[in-house]
């Protein structure tokens, strides 16, 4: 039989630019699911910071960058769990120019602190394209964890099939999407025909990628305040598996900060690979749609 994993994910609300006051936080949590041995914890996108890039300050707070990442390989190694601490922004400095660049970065880090994967943003949402810099043409790769193989994803990447594609090909059978998804990510026009529009896309786009890449899927948002009637903090996060769907009870219908521990069963990933052999028709030779791997479309001439 396939294992079954004890996964935490912490809805966290990460107070703008508070960046101790967030990693207290997280790391409560933190030792708070691996009390409840949870075997991974996984925290949301800007949780030690949220998304205030114009501010003054933002700068110099993102060069505490290693300072935090250190504390979360302590605390892995201490609570003996795999940590993925959501992303944290890094501000690096050319030595020859001194021009700054701003990373938007995903660690892995297993149960004894060291550093298995990490992964930077490639695909931007609009709004951090004047602030982050990209991986590009980087290729997703995939992460060997105590918890099998894995990917890393970031927020916006959800919305590129070809992403995931990339990864399962390459063998990953968990993605873990650490995001910062707002209901205001939406256009005026999208909230005027529907308030929950992004709700919507997430609940939807979650539930297909764990079917159509025949994987499990962990999604970690930011959630509102506890107590906050009408957040534009989206949560939802969740583990979603082929034939289940979501799981999570505490955070998956929820946009307030809470943790779902949920045991991940990967015989519901065994067993839909077994039916739709998605991965088997992947990796045929003469399978006809060839940009997932790492070719570009193009038109052909007429």
């Amino acid at each position: 039989m396939a294992p079954i994993y004890k996964i935490a994910v912490i809805q966290l609300h990460p107070k703008p630019l508070q960046i101790e006051t967030n990693y207290a936080k997280a790391a409560r949590s933190i030792r708070d699911a691996a009390s409840k041995e949870a075997q991974l914890a996984v925290l949301p996108e800007y949780h030690l910071t949220n998304w205030v890039p114009d501010d003054p300050q933002a700068s110099n707070i993102y060069g505490q960058w290693e300072i935090y990442l250190t504390k979360y390989r302590a605390l892995a190694k201490e609570q003996n769990i795999c940590i993925v601490p959501g992303t944290i922004i890094e501000r690096h400095e050319d030595p020859k120019t001194n021009e700054q660049r701003f990373l938007n970065v995903a660690y892995f880090i297993d149960n004894k602190g060291e550093i298995l994967g990490r992964y930077q943003k490639k695909n931007l949402w609009h709004p951090e394209r004047p602030y982050l810099t990209s991986s590009t043409h980087t290729p997703h790769e995939v992460i060997q964890t105590p918890l099998g193989p894995v990917g890393l994803l970031i927020c916006w990447d959800l919305a590129f099939p070809e992403a995931f594609r990339e990864l399962i090909t390459a063998g990953a059978k968990i993605i873990i999407i650490p995001t910062f998804w707002t209901l205001s990510d939406c256009s005026f026009y999208g909230l005027s025909v529907n308030p929950r529009s992004e709700a919507l896309f997430l609940e939807s786009t979650i539930t297909s990628r764990t079917f159509e890449n025949t994987c499990a899927v962990v999604f970690v948002n930011a959630g509102g305040p506890v107590g906050s009637a009408n957040s534009n903090y989206a949560g939802l996060s969740r583990v979603a598996v082929p034939f289940l769907g979501a799981l999570g009870d505490e955070t998956k219908d929820s946009h307030e900060e809470g943790m779902s521990v949920v045991d991940l069963d990967m015989q519901h990933v065994e067993e839909a690979e077994a039916n739709y052999k998605v991965r088997e028709d992947l990796a045929r030779e003469d399978w006809h749609y060839v940009h997932p791997r790492g070719q570009k479309l193009g038109r052909e001439k007429l």
